[in-house]
């Protein structure tokens, strides 16, 4: 099927039984095609798994070497920015990606981004001071962003959402497998050698990841000269939400901990950045003739449901991730190494039950019931990670984490197939890159919550002997972490139980934010999700090719 007689489905009312909506004239209509899974399919499939296990390692395993890190660059002040940097610069792209994909084609996009990612590692692992980290990061979560979209958005072209659960579940294997590995190999590095060799391990992997999408990630573009395509992007409207998304995450980053929340510095950055999104949200409604985002994936119950999920689930997983490993080094006195052993059972179960969310619904062929109970079970394992003290034994820290490792992991995946079931395959790239925007811009929420949270509550509940050992002003938590083990008793537990019982509070805040994911359930409808695909830029395999076979599905309900 050529590009110009492309078909999608239409769901309008979320009631009605899906319809074909057709762009050509009923004489020229042809049920939807895709190809048969050949070898095209397959390498072009590799290629986006490397690509994602380059971001991926990437993401799991910074929390672990971030106190060496701090501690080696004297960074104590700065410690948050390591993460929010990259997320700042990630979601700040991100409404970016999904236009530039569909105008220049996922291909040249994907590498642009894995070519950030590489200099931006490079840079990170050479960083001399925190702020040279910090713009490493920077560049890095531009690359990391892209990446993470991109190969969302080829897996939308290439699998119908009906078959998509499978694929699905492969790239949540090679995040559990990074997952699993990332945390030791960062906590090995940071312990046996240096932190800096977790950033230069990037580079080596971003190269064979750049050179198996160049040769074999075979997939269509759109035509047009290069002039036309860069008269498609809505540059006024990226600007909007580029800077209305730097400010709010610059004054969220800000806020109770390096200045009070009723200060200049976090009200003023925060309030514009806010405005300008609200601002971004209502030019593209009513100006650009290709917006940025079309908010017209908005436009029913079910697809907005999804997108509040995410947002939820953002906030609860990368607090998760972040802080599990303070606990196990503060609390356990655990090295950088151990920690990553320690969050194993996290680490191999997140994804995998994303894995298991997508086969259960693609089985069952409903998606509201799997998010149901992956927060059901979030908000009881938050609830027992609540409990933890520092002389909680194995059984209780590593039971606790499974239980919510396997919440967490189900709801990684859920709430797309609400996003995308009611819209039509023409919008996936538009939607998917919303959908990792807001999962992205939640990560930078969900960092900056719980380490407001826990940097007050150690200012609380800290001995003061301790908290004399610190610069006045500095972010305690990670900066205190490697100085724990040098203590003598009792001073050493006194820490510890501080420690422990300010990481409580984290937890107890996420069982709330875990309810809102409950309230989203509520907007959630169970639409039949469709086997149609966007043939615009779906698999370039050339005439006389045996991958070339059309294989003919059905549309409408699966």
């Amino acid at each position: 099927m050529s590009s110009s007689n492309s078909m999608e489905v239409s769901h309008a009312p979320e009631s009605q039984t899906p319809t074909i909506k057709d762009e050509t004239t009923d004489a020229e209509q042809s049920p939807p095609v895709s190809y048969g899974k050949g070898s095209v399919f397959w390498f072009s499939f590799t290629a986006i798994l490397v690509s994602v296990l380059l971001s991926a390692l990437d993401l799991t395993a910074v929390a672990t070497i971030l106190p060496t890190l701090t501690e080696d660059l004297n960074g104590g002040d700065n410690f948050t920015w390591v993460g929010s940097a990259y997320a700042l610069s990630s979601a700040a792209v991100l409404p970016l990606i999904g236009g530039l994909s569909d105008i220049f084609g996922r291909k040249p996009v994907m590498l642009v981004c894995i070519a950030l990612f590489c200099l931006g590692s490079a840079l990170a692992g050479a960083a001399q001071n925190m702020n040279m980290m910090i713009g490493a990061r920077t560049v890095q979560g531009l690359g990391g962003g892209g990446i993470s979209t991109v190969s969302q958005i080829i897996v939308a072209d290439l699998i119908p959402l009906a078959e998509r659960g499978m694929y699905q579940g492969c790239i949540g294997l090679v995040y559990s497998f990074a997952a699993g590995v990332g945390p030791i190999i960062g906590g090995a590095f940071a312990q046996n050698a240096s932190w800096r060799w977790l950033f230069y391990l990037n580079l080596p992997i971003s190269g064979i990841s750049f050179g198996l999408v160049l040769v074999f990630l075979r997939v269509r573009a759109p035509p047009g000269t290069l002039s036309e395509k860069l008269a498609k992007v809505d540059w006024f409207g990226n600007v909007i939400a580029m800077a209305g998304t730097t400010l709010a995450i610059i004054g969220l980053t800000w806020g109770g901990t390096r200045f009070p929340w009723d200060s200049a510095h976090v009200l003023a950055p925060l309030l514009v950045g806010l405005a300008l999104l609200v601002a971004f949200v209502l030019y593209e409604f009513y100006v650009p003739k290709i917006p940025t985002i079309p908010f017209r994936v908005l436009n029913n119950s079910t697809t907005f449901s999804g997108y509040l999920a995410t947002f939820v689930h953002g906030i609860t997983s990368i607090s998760l991730i972040y802080y599990l490993p303070v606990y196990f080094q503060a609390c356990l006195n655990a090295s950088p190494l151990r920690s990553g052993v320690d969050g194993l059972p996290n680490a191999f179960l997140i994804a995998p039950f994303s894995f298991v969310c997508a086969v259960w619904i693609k089985k069952s062929k409903h998606y509201r019931i799997p998010n149901a109970v992956g927060w059901l079970l979030s908000i009881v394992g938050f609830g027992l990670l609540s409990l933890l003290k520092a002389d909680s034994n194995t059984g209780q820290w590593v039971g606790y984490q499974i239980l919510v490792s396997i919440g967490t992991g189900l709801i990684f995946g859920g709430p797309m197939f609400a996003i995308l079931a009611p819209l039509p395959v023409t919008s996936s790239a538009y939607a998917l890159a919303f959908f990792q925007f807001l999962r992205t811009f939640a990560n930078t929420w969900g960092i900056t919550i719980s380490s407001t949270i826990l940097q007050n509550e150690l200012k609380k509940k800290l001995p003061a002997e301790f908290v004399a050992l610190f610069p006045e002003g500095q972010e305690i938590a990670y900066a205190a972490i490697p100085k724990i083990r040098q203590l003598a008793e009792p001073l050493r537990s006194e820490v510890q139980g501080a420690f422990a019982d300010s990481l409580a509070v984290v937890w107890q805040v996420m069982i709330g934010i875990c309810g809102l994911g409950v309230l989203s359930l509520l907007l959630m409808k169970d639409i039949p999700m469709g086997m149609a695909i966007d043939d615009t830029y779906g698999l370039d395999i050339p005439e006389g090719d045996d991958n070339k076979e059309k294989v003919v599905t059905e549309i409408g309900i699966v």
